[in-house]
């Protein structure tokens, strides 16, 4: 847990307290003044015996005992002022603003490890260095503006970076967004995303804290901490959105295997992020649209009703929504046809609703009404209401906010009038309103909120295996790719089906396998990574001769060391992979097989360990799932035994963790079996 001293302090020390209000010293001592701090007050400044009417201390050493001590002086200087109010003033909270540190430097480095050992060393906490600060509703620990009117109601929010926390407030806040409590963390040395998350979940008071948890992180350095206390909070009827900054592929590994090349870090922060239930989000505008969603009821379907008097607007948000699998069901019933006749003639009920530019409060009221109340197949309402700037609309805003309590649908406000209708949107902001300034933001944001599924199961129940065998096998192999025997045994021991086949090494020994195993077959080199490429794979070989002349050729490609031979079967191509990706643990994927994998690059990851439910989303959420499916008459893929491999995959990366990348690449599905062909797994003990 985090100390008290630093969430509810009695008494605040800024080091480096200044008059001038321009420098972070000056300006957080300006916020604490002004946010009317209950405690005690100090300031330490070595020129000055009074800073902005609060006594100075020219020397630390001559401080009371203080709780929280706010830094603002120049980096070199802080490790010994941190031990000195350590060990005299019984200080434990701190929160050092200044930069200087590991940021900058290896020697920055060192100084932060020496601060963060001595605060440790008392039990002490620590917010930064290179921070903005805190603002709770204790104290207004920051030195940066805009300063919200905090409410308890309003967003939690925890930042990596301090500028983008004053961004997304200077966005939010006009739009009626409002913050419980800010946390920049900074260098993170101590306290960091997921240590100050963990300290909402295990604080969480239902009658009290904030329902909306918003995350700005660049580096997620305890990925199982944050699963485990975003899925905690979660399940306790909050909901979190984060943007995972530094997502881009130029950091992005050589990798020998076509799941190594495909399961990049970003595509572990996806899976991370949809195993715990948070909407990922990109951008501020994004973010802050996802969060606006937060404070209105929970969509209970899909299902969207657009309502406005401007044509375009409302075109553009039925292409968002259903570009983002909603639904702008058409409306035609009795209860429509009644509506239509309070409308001027002109206007339009069959969704989007169009009651005109010239249409008045009483209308949109009677559209809500209706819509609320005798539209059953209408789950949710956008109402998208500007202004020319011809006459006032604030009995239409008032209605608006009316309807917005009383509706037991959500109703959703796009006022993109922000100069024309400026006063009256600040006025329904005023009484305590959301509103969304872009119909297409808006659309994208409820549509991923609506689609982000809860957290999954903390510990799923997985098919039996023979772990003795999968240990021994793991055990008695070296490091790197293991052999076809070795990967046969492993696949037998996780009960994942697999095709006949033999591994051979002499030309003699490939005729003999291939009568056992019934022409005609498939021959296959070992070794090589991409097969196909080097001429590496024969399909429908149907006699000896065949067999002979093409074992001749195949051993000489270089990197070969054996042929596999396997009955020729037939299938829709699928591909399941693994690779272990460090602090997250085994990322499993799924896909269309063979050369598709290359072409369409449409997989699904997941974290180990599934859940049987994580395993059929993830086949569903493929772009190709139609083929999947069945397309054209078609056989399709029986899905249950398409995820049975991915459950039985997860039981064996629980088994062998030594894995560190596995391709079965491709399996051949049908409607009765799915089957591995072809496998390659690596290990490191």
């Amino acid at each position: 847990m985090i100390h008290h001293a630093l969430l509810s302090p009695k008494s605040i020390v800024v080091i480096g307290g200044s008059n001038d209000v321009q420098k972070p010293g000056g300006a957080v001592l300006r916020n604490l003044i002004e946010g009317d701090f209950q405690g005690e007050l100090y300031v330490t400044n070595l020129k000055e015996t009074e800073v902005q009417g609060i006594r100075s201390f020219q020397d630390p050493s001559q401080l009371p005992e203080v709780d929280l001590a706010i830094m603002a002086i120049a980096a070199k200087f802080i490790p010994e002022t941190v031990k000195l109010l350590v060990s005299q003033k019984n200080t434990r909270g701190f929160i050092i603003l200044s930069a200087g540190f590991s940021e900058e430097s290896h020697e920055g480095k060192v100084l932060e490890q020496e601060v963060a050992d001595t605060i440790n060393s008392a039990g002490g906490s620590l917010i930064g260095p290179n921070c903005i600060g805190v603002l709770t509703p204790a104290y207004h620990g920051v030195f940066t503006k805009p300063i919200p009117k905090l409410n308890p109601k309003g967003c939690d929010f925890i930042s990596g970076s301090g500028a983008t926390a004053v961004f997304i407030m200077e966005a939010g806040i006009p739009k009626g967004l409002t913050f419980s409590q800010v946390f920049s963390v900074g260098n993170s040395a101590q306290l960091g995303v997921e240590e100050i998350l963990a300290h909402l979940d295990e604080s969480f008071n239902p009658e009290t804290s904030s329902r909306i948890k918003l995350l700005y992180i660049e580096t997620i350095s305890k990925p199982q901490m944050l699963l485990k206390h975003a899925s905690s909070l979660i399940r306790k009827g909050c909901r979190i959105a984060a943007i995972k900054a530094g997502s881009s592929e130029a950091g992005s590994r050589a990798a020998s295997s076509h799941t190594g090349a495909l399961a990049s870090p970003d595509v572990a922060v996806d899976a991370l992020f949809r195993k715990a239930g948070i909407v990922r989000c990109y951008g501020r505008e994004d973010l802050i649209s996802v969060a606006s969603v937060f404070t209105f009821p929970e969509l209970k379907g899909d299902n969207m009703a657009i309502i406005t008097h401007a044509g375009g607007p409302a075109v553009m948000l039925t292409d968002a929504l259903s570009n983002a699998g909603m639904h702008v069901p058409h409306i035609d019933n009795p209860a429509s046809a009644e509506l239509l006749t309070q409308l001027f003639p002109g206007s339009s009920v069959a969704n989007p609703i169009d009651f005109l530019a010239t249409g008045t409060a009483q209308q949109l009221g009677a559209i809500i009404d209706y819509t609320d109340q005798k539209f059953g197949e209408i789950d949710g309402m956008a109402v998208i209401f500007g202004t020319p700037g011809l006459t006032p609309v604030f009995d239409v805003y008032d209605l608006l906010d009316q309807r917005m309590k009383s509706a037991t649908k959500p109703v959703y406000p796009i006022m993109p009038s922000l100069i024309t209708a400026r006063e009256e949107v600040q006025e329904f902001v005023g009484k305590g309103n959301v509103f969304f300034p872009d119909e297409v933001v808006f659309g994208q944001a409820v549509a991923r909120v609506f689609h982000t599924p809860g957290p999954a199961e903390t510990e799923p129940e997985l098919p039996q295996v023979d772990l003795g065998t999968i240990r021994s096998i793991i055990d008695g192999s070296a490091d790197g790719y293991i052999s076809p025997e070795a990967i046969q045994g492993l696949m037998d021991a996780c009960g994942i089906r697999r095709a006949g086949e033999a591994v051979v090494r002499s030309v003699n020994d490939a005729a003999r396998a291939a009568a056992w195993l019934g022409y005609p077959v498939v021959m296959k080199v070992v070794g090589p990574v991409h097969k196909s490429d080097v001429g590496g794979v024969v399909l429908n070989v149907k006699n000896e001769s065949t067999v002979e002349k093409e074992f001749e050729r195949m051993i000489r490609i270089k990197e070969t060391t054996a042929i596999l031979i396997q009955p020729m079967l037939s299938g829709t191509e699928l591909f399941v992979g693994a690779k272990f990706e460090p602090k997250f643990g085994h990322l499993i994927l799924c896909g269309m097989g063979g050369i598709f994998i290359e072409v369409l690059k449409d997989v699904a990851a997941g974290l180990s360990p599934l859940s049987k439910k994580e395993a059929i989303a993830m086949i569903q959420g493929l772009k190709s799932y139609k083929i999947i499916k069945g397309v054209r008459g078609q056989e399709g893929v029986n899905e249950e035994m398409f995820a049975d491999v991915l459950l039985r995959l997860s039981a064996l990366l629980q088994a062998a963790p030594e894995i560190t990348e596995l391709d079965f690449n491709p399996l051949l599905g049908s409607p009765e079996k799915v089957v591995a062909v072809d496998a390659r797994i690596c290990i490191k003990k």
